[in-house]
C-alpha cells in the first residue's frame, strides 16, 4: 500500500503557520532581549561581585545547563502555581526561556568579559573610572565584537528550542503545526512543512547576523 502525500490541507492553512512562526520569532527575540540582560548583570556579578554571591550564580549556571529545558518549563508552569505563581501559557514559556538563555548568556559574556587584557581595566583604573565606567566605557564594546558569533549561535538554538513549548499549550509554530495535524490528519506533511519553515528562519537569520557582524564589527580590537 503506496502513502499518498496530501500537502493541500497543510497550505490551506498557511496561514496559522506564519501566525505560528511569527510568534515563535517573537518569543525568541523577546526572551533573548531578557536573556542577554540577566547575563549582562550575572556576568558583572560574577567577575567582581563577592564570593557568596557567585556561588549562587554559579549554582543557577550549573542547575540549568545540567537540566533539560522541558523540566524547567513544567516546573514553572506547573509547579510554581503550588506556590502562588500562576502564567498563562506565553509568559511562562517566555520566562523559561529567558531561565534558560540567561544562564548561557552569562557564561558566554563572562568569557567575553575576561579575554579583555587587564592592562586596559588598570589603565581605566589610574584615570579614576570606578567599576561601572571601566565595564560600560572599556569592557563591553571590546566584548561584544568577541561574543557576538557565540550570541547569535545562542539565538538559533532559542529559536529553535521555542518548539518545545507548545507542550504547556503555547501558540507558536510547533503548537500552530500540532494544531493542523490534529484537525487534518496529515502529521508528515504538517511536519515536514513546519521543518522546513524552522530551517528557512535558521538560515535566513543567520546570514543577517553574519551580515550585521561585518557591518557592525568591522574595527579594530585595539588602536
Amino acid at each position: 500500500m503506496q502513502y499518498q502525500l496530501l500537502f493541500a490541507p497543510v497550505f490551506a492553512n498557511m496561514d496559522h503557520l506564519l501566525t505560528g512562526a511569527w510568534i515563535t520569532i517573537q518569543l525568541s527575540f523577546v526572551a533573548m532581549i531578557l536573556g542577554l540582560i540577566v547575563g549582562v548583570v550575572l556576568a558583572f556579578a560574577k567577575t567582581g561581585g563577592p564570593p557568596p554571591l557567585r556561588w549562587l550564580i554559579d549554582a543557577y549556571i550549573e542547575l540549568v545547563r545540567n537540566t533539560p529545558f522541558l523540566a524547567q518549563i513544567y516546573f514553572i508552569y506547573f509547579a510554581l502555581p503550588e506556590f502562588g505563581i500562576r502564567m498563562t501559557p506565553n509568559p511562562a514559556a517566555i520566562v523559561a526561556l529567558v531561565v534558560n538563555v540567561g544562564a548561557f548568556a552569562t557564561e558566554i559574556i563572562r568569557a567575553g568579559i575576561e579575554s579583555i587584557a587587564k592592562g586596559q581595566v588598570e589603565a581605566g583604573v589610574a584615570l579614576g573610572l570606578n567599576r561601572l565606567q571601566i565595564f560600560r566605557y572599556i569592557i563591553l564594546k571590546q566584548a561584544v565584537r568577541t561574543i557576538y558569533p557565540a550570541l547569535t549561535s545562542q539565538f538559533v538554538y532559542l529559536m529553535l528550542s521555542t518548539s518545545v513549548v507548545s507542550v504547556i499549550s503555547a501558540t507558536d509554530l510547533a503548537a500552530a503545526g500540532n494544531d493542523i495535524q490534529q484537525r487534518t490528519f496529515t502529521a508528515f506533511e504538517v511536519y515536514l512543512v513546519i521543518t522546513g519553515m524552522y530551517l528557512v528562519m535558521s538560515l535566513g537569520f543567520s546570514g543577517l547576523f553574519r551580515l550585521i557582524q561585518r557591518l557592525a564589527f568591522n574595527y579594530p580590537l585595539s588602536r
